[in-house]
C-alpha cells in the first residue's frame, strides 16, 4: 500500500440508500503536504492508504470525513462508472419522456412479441 503521488487518478462512489444508482466522482491529485493530497476537485485525503472495505481493498479517508473513501482508479472502476452512468441516463430519459399513444403501443408490441 503505497501514499498517493501527484498524477495519481482516484475515484469516490456514493448512494442514496440501497435502491438508489451509484454515483461515482472522478478526480486527480494536484498537490501534496505533509499528511494530506488535495485533489483537482479540492477534495483533501488523507494520504496515509489504509483497509476499506467501501468499494476497493485500500481507501484514502477524506480529511475530517474519516468514514468517506476515495480509491485509485482502475480499468475496472471505469468501466463500471460507464455502465451505471448508462443506468442513470436511461433512468432520466424515461423518466423526462411523455411516450404518445403511438409510442406506448409500439413498445408494448416490442416486449409482448419477446415474451412468446
Amino acid at each position: 500500500m503505497e501514499k498517493l503521488k501527484v498524477g495519481d487518478k482516484v475515484y469516490n462512489t456514493r448512494q442514496n440508500g440501497f435502491t438508489d444508482f451509484v454515483r461515482y466522482s472522478f478526480s486527480e491529485v494536484v498537490s501534496l503536504t505533509k499528511t494530506l493530497a488535495v485533489l483537482k476537485n479540492g477534495v483533501r485525503l488523507v494520504n496515509e492508504p489504509k483497509t476499506s472495505y467501501i468499494t476497493e481493498d485500500v481507501g484514502y479517508s477524506v480529511s475530517r470525513k474519516k468514514g468517506t473513501h476515495w480509491h485509485l482508479v482502475s480499468l475496472e472502476a471505469i468501466r463500471k462508472a460507464q455502465i451505471e452512468n448508462e443506468k442513470i441516463a436511461a433512468h432520466d430519459w424515461f423518466s423526462a419522456k411523455e411516450f404518445t399513444q403511438e409510442e406506448k403501443l409500439e413498445i408494448y408490441r416490442h416486449f409482448t412479441s419477446k415474451q412468446k
